[in-house]
């Protein structure tokens, strides 16, 4: 008779794991990391009498 090899499944989890690790790396590197604060605003108040 012939023998018949039977494989084990690999587990698919980790690679899921791992993609979503590094999908959320690049998300941060590209959209969190690139915001500009710009605290150079200047109010400025109408002090002239208009009327």
């Amino acid at each position: 008779m012939a023998e018949i090899k039977i494989e084990k499944k690999k587990t698919v989890w980790p690679w899921i794991a791992a993609l979503l690790i590094i999908g959320a790396v690049v998300y941060y590197i590209y959209f969190v990391d690139h915001e500009v604060k710009n605290d150079n605003s200047v109010e400025i108040e109408n002090t002239t009498n208009a009327q």
